[in-house]
């Protein structure tokens, strides 16, 4: 490498800010994408990332839905795991002080059945004082609201959002669902809440028929599309929401790339995170935060506050 080459490299700073949240590079994992680290954690020290959001834990342990429940599909995968965790007691005991142990921002997913339920994981999440984000998973099913997603009505997605800020003061990322007519107005509501910041996209809603047996592929018919496929809305999702509010946004859909993870920089994204790419390359992650750093050496950009947002 150049001596000018070699300058500019001591000088490039892959540091983000989400608000009261740095991180020392942009690239996540998503949540349910990379179990709580410890597997991934046998390839390289997951403090190579910037930080690793967590598997979505709920109240009680969850077996998930029967299978089949993961599909691979043209350009990406379904998938109707179904929330399968351990459950909040045994994720506190064992792989939150774990993961807390690895030198890494620590992003808890949390998913609940009803309002109390999100407040009861938060508060536990928040005594620890081991997590450095909460994500509230608002695409679950409301039991109380005749099974509607949390995420789909802004009016419930607001008390959801208000009734958990006033019991934590842990950073609060809302992991919105694209499964809507317009993600703005839902934005807006998670944000007028108290949201500190916003994750976009979960899964699309998609299904696969097996031809040969003639029935659907999923035990549940349908399932969430991941993948590559997705990309496009996703960013559709983030460039709108970034011009509609003022916080910090994590872009996430279809990523599997350092150029993917720039396009969702210059919509707005301050930081990504990695999904479905970590289940056909498991060093998805430490590769694409390479792949940013070697584009911002080749193009002469020091920070990635120079292009965030510069597509708006």
């Amino acid at each position: 490498m150049s001596a000018k080459k070699m300058a500019a490299k001591m000088d490039t700073d892959l540091t983000v800010d989400l608000g009261s949240v740095t991180m020392r590079n942009p690239v996540l994992t998503a949540s349910g994408c990379f179990g709580w680290g410890r597997e991934y954690s046998q390839y390289y020290p997951l403090n190579q990332l910037g930080g690793v959001c967590a598997k979505a834990v709920t109240v009680s342990p969850r077996d998930g839905n029967s299978v089949p429940r993961v599909t691979e599909v043209t350009a990406g995968m379904l998938n109707a795991i179904g929330l399968a965790n351990p459950g909040i007691a045994e994720v506190l005991n064992s792989e939150l002080p774990w993961l807390a142990a690895q030198d890494v921002c620590v992003w808890v997913n949390i998913a609940g059945a009803a309002l109390e339920e999100y407040c009861q994981l938060a508060e536990a999440v928040a005594d620890t004082q081991l997590a450095d984000v909460l994500e509230l998973n608002v695409s679950c099913p409301n039991v109380k609201q005749g099974g509607l997603a949390f995420g789909t009505d802004p009016a419930v997605l607001k008390r959801l959002v208000r009734a958990v800020r006033e019991r934590v003061n842990t950073p609060l990322f809302v992991k919105l669902s694209p499964n809507v007519t317009d993600i703005r107005p839902l934005a807006e509501a998670a944000v007028e809440a108290g949201a500190d910041g916003l994750t976009l996209v979960n899964t699309l809603r998609g299904m696969a028929v097996d031809v040969k047996a003639r029935q659907p592929v999923l035990s549940t018919v349908h399932g969430g599309l991941s993948g590559p496929a997705i990309k496009p809305v996703a960013l559709s999702m983030v460039y709108q929401t970034a011009k509609t509010v003022d916080v910090p946004i994590v872009g996430c859909g279809g990523i599997t790339s350092g150029s993917d993870a720039l396009e969702f920089f210059m919509v707005g994204a301050g930081a990504v995170q990695v999904g479905t790419a970590n289940f056909t390359d498991p060093w998805a992650g430490p590769r694409i935060v390479r792949e940013i750093e070697e584009w911002m050496l080749q193009e002469g950009v020091r920070s990635l506050d120079e292009i965030r947002g510069i597509a708006l």
